[in-house]
């Protein structure tokens, strides 16, 4: 599973979610979906205009976290 820490960064940069949205050039409805983990998937042009704005890199984005699952063996 992919974790979205974009909550996170926007805290520590101290950039509201509006401001970002505005940077990026997305509407905020769709920052939003980001945000919550909903999105299907991103583009890359729009993930390094979010890094650049955040100046962060992917990583502190988007996070995989393993399926805690048991395995079916």
């Amino acid at each position: 599973m992919i974790q979205v820490n974009l909550d996170r960064v926007l805290v520590d940069r101290k950039i509201t979610s509006k401001m970002l949205a505005a940077g990026v050039d997305i509407t905020p409805a769709n920052l939003s979906i980001l945000k919550t983990g909903k999105a299907k998937g991103i583009r890359f042009e729009t993930l390094s205009k979010i890094c650049e704005v955040l100046d962060c890199q992917p990583g502190d984005i988007l996070e995989y976290v393993p399926d805690e699952r048991p395995s079916q063996d």
